[in-house]
């Protein structure tokens, strides 16, 4: 990777409420009408780009249903995880909703809008095991990733598998940056606590997550 200088941030970005395993916690960012808004601008993603389920690489269906929006949209299949500009029905990504933008520049950088933001919903049992973010090109910059809908135990360990966790309930509206040495940190979803939030009417938590892909 060449050697770059780190990207800008606001001057005006607010400080984070604690830090977990490197990780900047920002709790309670959003507050009910701020959370219903998202929630609005989401359903017009998906009506769009409908949720799906990806397959492992090795065969088995996520738990997790996901769509994205932006340049690209994350993906796997039996050839890997990878980052692709077309839904698998065919279509391309709609755009990044602009109040999700505004996030990214408040708490990241407005020196580039992200490539993609990863839509992620939980249905009660499903989980995402611990994992890196690592099929982007350039590590410098963070993953923003927020919490909306039932609360979800998130653990965060380091850079190498197996080692020592740490865990926190995320709730909604909570917002958490992925970024520095908690980049490329091993990261998931233990599970879910159904109905701890009234924001989705069926219940589950959504998590958006916004990355610079390219």
């Amino acid at each position: 990777m060449e050697n770059r200088p780190a990207p800008s941030v606001s001057s005006d970005r607010v400080r984070p409420t604690t830090v977990i395993g490197g990780a900047e916690l920002f709790a309670g960012l959003f507050d009910m009408d701020a959370q219903a808004a998202i929630v609005s601008d989401l359903r017009a993603v998906v009506a769009a780009a409908p949720l799906f389920s990806p397959l492992t690489p090795w065969g088995k269906p996520m738990s997790v249903r996901m769509t994205s929006a932006g340049k690209y949209g994350w993906f796997s299949d039996r050839n890997g995880y990878r980052y692709s500009e077309h839904h698998p029905d065919g279509q391309s990504w709609p755009p990044i909703p602009a109040r999700i933008l505004a996030l990214w520049h408040r708490l990241v950088s407005d020196e580039r809008d992200p490539d993609c933001c990863l839509v992620n919903f939980y249905g009660e049992g499903a989980r995402m095991g611990l994992h890196q973010d690592r099929d982007e090109a350039d590590f410098r910059w963070p993953v923003l990733s927020v919490s909306l809908g039932d609360d979800a135990r998130f653990r965060i360990g380091g850079t190498v598998r197996g080692g020592k966790t740490e865990s926190v309930w995320l709730r909604s509206g909570d917002v958490l940056v992925l970024g520095g040495a908690a980049r490329l940190a091993y990261h998931g979803i233990d599970r879910i606590a159904p109905g701890t939030s009234t924001l989705l009417p069926k219940g589950g938590r959504i998590n958006l997550t916004l990355r610079v892909v390219d």
